[in-house]
């Protein structure tokens, strides 16, 4: 049975851009479909020519978009997406790979690997598969093959099928490689680009192109132009398989953006390798002061008279016990379901949905096929920028729901509240489904969200109360409560969490959160303190400096430790609560100011502060350069300075800010506050 698809007359925008080649390394060919159309010099031949195009989806496991065999028009026999034409003078094999989402309809279906040097006239085949089952792939082969050592190869990537027998075949990320003994190419980071504030244990991702195992690696990184770090790893990486080298010594990255080079310099015990193209990796990290818990928000859009929506309700069903606790979830219904609302509708068309099964992660489009690990792991992996928490209470057929979030960045953005129920079983309808899961039964306040223009550091409180009575509810106690913070405008979901359910106790924040030096000691002590939460009755509270639990569930309200002049200190003070409920991190931070005597006599006074954004220097002899930071590590403001002067921040929002300042090697640092 094929996809239900709605009537419904929708503009649908593709944005795509094209990736180059560069014949004269070891990696011929790396492609991902990021243009509006296939890349240039790219071709089909044989069958079905019409039925490839560029699909803004990301099915395969990549990042969108990427090229989509269609079923319709009907064809038979050989299709055939074929590559430009590289000179392979002196190169007797390839590696190529790719991966390639398949949704079975019935039947069987082969695809394969084949190569020409004459044109496309004549193809020799290298690999063949057949397939006859929906999954994401991926494809690893060696090729050799008569036209290897030719100036004139193309390959192809060839679907031998009745098209009736698939539903949609994605491919994307196709790569060739040309063979070599020793080559060891970094192919990204081990961990995010935005990373909290302290101590951090850098590493790449690495893989093995060459056919010679990998046995150790000289490896270094630099960051923002100071002495480079150089480790060698032991290690054992087969042919065309990755690896995880971590640096054994952290680095402290303050707040803001960091250049940052890693470098293989050495493979088995060899001066680089055979191939030095793919040896350095330049990129740059951000550090933020805090990040939140990550959750993946999960929207399906679906029917109970949906029957291709059988199996990816069957995966989205597996996903969530393989990622138990990892996620937020929201089942729309749509068009035909008995549980379909205008609230539903909203969602639909905000998403411009044009048929069901349809899935977001992160208000990123999955399309229609089984949402799988592959997709899921990467949004995963991301940052939140937001910490969520929230529960709900239940009076008769009232809901309330309180929630709380905790901005890391300034962002407009809208705060989404979703009442679902757990498990339905009366909206059953013709596709033989006999109960549904993560059921929407009411947004909160509605479909349109809540808008919110957040502030770094500054919690924002929610409250919502709706009689459920009014709803397709079967079970009062078989509700959830799912929250989100989604940028309207682009879609991209920053974080979500479901709701703490069926309790009177709300996690609240704890309050008055400070940091002061202690007076009349010496030593440099610092002592932070908080008030208890506004209401609720805490079992303890969890501290955090510099991203690290240095006291874990403290029954006292401070906390004290020695701390080093001049070193920034970001400290997170988070409430308990029974039942392992826990409140968002209130924060703040702390930063000895440099004074006249402390730094060999050289002058430097910020005045007024706090102040409205006008702040007055008086610097002694000699240019400064002046650098203005947000909590996210953003610069607002640079400029040179000397002698009396002064920088007006009034654009920027109320909150805490940084100023750093440098002259012939002497760096100062100092908080300003917006008020």
């Amino acid at each position: 049975m094929r996809r239900v698809f709605i009537t419904i007359t929708i503009a649908l925008t593709i944005l795509f851009s094209v990736n180059g080649l560069a014949q004269n390394r070891a990696v011929l060919l790396h492609e991902s479909f990021d243009g509006n159309t296939i890349p240039a010099g790219w071709s089909t031949m044989g069958e079905g020519g019409n039925n490839w195009v560029v699909s803004h989806t990301n099915n395969a496991g990549g990042t969108p978009n990427e090229m989509e065999l269609q079923f319709s028009p009907y064809f038979t026999g050989m299709a055939r997406l074929v590559t430009p034409a590289f000179d392979l003078t002196g190169v007797s094999g390839v590696t190529f790979t790719f991966n390639h989402s398949y949704e079975h309809f019935y039947g069987s279906n082969d695809m394969g690997i084949a190569t020409s040097s004459d044109g496309g006239v004549t193809w020799n085949e290298c690999w063949r598969h057949t397939y006859n089952s929906s999954s994401v792939y991926h494809v690893l082969e060696s090729i050799e093959s008569p036209d290897m050592g030719q100036p004139n190869v193309q390959f192809c990537v060839f679907v031998d099928t009745d098209s009736q027998q698939f539903i949609q075949w994605f491919f994307d990320d196709i790569e060739i490689i040309s063979n070599t003994n020793t080559d060891l190419g970094l192919t990204r980071l081990a961990f995010p680009v935005t990373l909290p504030y302290g101590e951090t244990n850098l590493g790449v991702k690495v893989l093995n192109y060459g056919t010679d195992a990998i046995t150790s690696v000289e490896l270094s990184y630099q960051v923002d132009g100071q002495e480079p770090v150089a480790e060698t790893f032991s290690v054992n990486i087969p042919y065309m398989t990755t690896d995880v080298l971590t640096f054994n010594t952290p680095v402290d990255l303050g707040l803001g953006q960091h250049d940052c080079v890693f470098k293989i310099l050495g493979v088995n015990g060899a001066e680089g390798d055979d191939n030095d193209e793919n040896n350095e990796l330049a990129l740059t990290l951000t550090v933020v002061h805090a990040i939140g818990e990550r959750n993946v928000m999960i929207e399906s859009f679906s029917s109970s008279t949906c029957g291709p929506c059988v199996d990816n309700n069957e995966a989205l069903h597996q996903l969530c016990e393989d990622y138990a606790g990892q996620f937020a979830f929201v089942k729309y219904p749509t068009f035909g379901d008995r549980y379909n609302t205008a609230e539903s509708d909203t969602r639909f068309y905000y998403y411009n949905v044009v048929g069901v099964p349809q899935a977001f992660l992160d208000g990123v489009d999955q399309g229609e096929n089984p949402v799988l690990s592959t997709n899921f792991e990467p949004m995963l992996e991301q940052v939140a920028l937001f910490d969520i928490r929230s529960s709900f209470s239940m009076q008769g057929s009232t809901i309330k729901v309180v929630a709380d979030i905790m901005p890391f960045v300034d962002q407009n953005a809208r705060v989404f509240v979703s009442v679902n129920e757990k498990r339905t079983v009366n909206n059953t309808g013709s596709n033989g489904e006999t109960e549904f899961f993560h059921v929407m039964m009411k947004m909160l306040p509605d479909a349109q969200g809540t808008q919110v223009n957040f502030t770094v550091g500054e919690e924002q409180h929610f409250e919502f109360e709706y009689d459920m009575a009014s709803t397709h509810v079967e079970e009062m106690n078989d509700l959830e409560v799912a929250v989100w913070v989604q940028n309207h405008a682009t879609k991209e979901i920053y974080n979500s969490r479901f709701a703490y359910e069926y309790t009177d106790e709300h996690p609240y924040s704890v309050q008055n959160l400070k940091a002061e030096e202690e007076e009349g000691v010496y030593c440099h002590c610092l002592l932070v303190s908080w008030d208890a939460p506004s209401q609720g009755t805490p079992t303890g509270y969890n501290v955090y400096v510099n991203n690290v639990l240095v006291a874990e569930a403290t029954t006292e309200n401070e906390y004290e430790f020695t701390y080093q002049p001049e070193k920034l200190y970001v400290i997170e003070v988070q409430a308990i609560y029974g039942e392992n409920k826990t409140s968002v991190n209130q924060i703040v931070m702390f930063q000895e100011t440099q004074s006249v005597d402390e730094t060999e006599n050289v002058g430097f006074v910020v005045y007024p502060n706090p102040s409205n954004g006008q702040f007055n220097f008086d610097l002694g002899e000699g240019q400064w350069n002046v650098e203005v930071f947000d909590l996210m590590g953003r610069q607002v403001y640079e400029g040179s300075h000397e002698g009396q002067s002064a920088i007006d921040l009034g654009q920027c929002p109320k909150g805490i800010y940084f100023l750093k300042a440098t002259n012939e090697g002497h760096e100062i640092t100092t908080k300003l506050t917006i008020q």
